[in-house]
């Protein structure tokens, strides 16, 4: 019973805030506001010109809202793109604030950004290890071969969950040191001060949620290696 206890109590505290960030979004992304001049996209491209950042491309995604700092390109999913809805132009303007972070090559921005390329190489030999383990463990019968096994998923997993972590303050100073202060300097109206905090806030905790999330999958493996 107290082990159910503890797995809902997980399960809670794992998916409720990926439910939050998306009940957020979707809140704030239903209407068109009338204040709102142009779309996400064109704020965005407004924003970086005025900010000195024209070198900064803005284009169309598919992959999720992100800034690429090796193409310098702030990329929107087509309905942040096209939108004039709250979520469109508060997403936009926190994807420029990781466009600031990069200029001023904020030590933050810069070491999740090392820290992403070395979660990228940890990924790839922890996939090598989980192929090769079995293999391991058939050709020499030893025990090491679990060892090989808990290290591949440290790898693939606990890379990732570290690097979700380190993204965290990365995302919170792109909502709240960057994309609040321009929204509030004339883009918006005091009644959509409110809501954009919402959005900044879920658009930085999408972070914490899939940590946590890989973090439950990180123990269910260790759980299965030590059977």
């Amino acid at each position: 019973m107290a082990y159910l206890l503890l797995l809902v109590l997980l399960l809670l505290l794992i998916l409720g805030p990926q439910f939050w960030v998306q009940r957020i979004m979707t809140q704030y992304n239903r209407h068109p506001e009338e204040n709102f001049p142009g779309n996400g996209g064109e704020l965005a491209r407004h924003l970086l010109d005025h900010l000195s950042l024209q070198q900064v491309q803005v284009e169309a995604t598919d992959s999720g809202d992100h800034y690429d700092p090796l193409t310098k390109t702030v990329r929107l999913s087509k309905d942040k793109l096209e939108g004039k809805t709250l979520t469109a132009i508060t997403t936009a303007a926190h994807e420029v604030g990781h466009a600031l972070q990069d200029a001023a090559d904020e030590p933050l921005f810069r070491w999740r950004s090392r820290l992403g390329s070395l979660a990228v190489g940890a990924q790839r030999m922890g996939s090598f290890l989980l192929f090769a383990a079995p293999i391991l463990s058939v050709v020499t019968r030893a025990p090491s071969a679990g060892v090989v096994s808990a290290l591949a998923a440290f790898l693939v997993m606990g890379s990732n969950i570290l690097l979700q972590l380190a993204t965290l303050p990365v995302e919170l100073d792109a909502s709240f040191k960057k994309a609040l202060p321009l929204l509030k300097s004339g883009y918006l109206t005091p009644d959509q001060y409110k809501g954009a905090e919402k959005i900044l806030r879920a658009a930085a905790f999408t972070y914490l949620s899939a940590s946590l999330a890989g973090l439950l999958n990180f123990w269910q493996w260790m759980r299965v290696l030590k059977r």
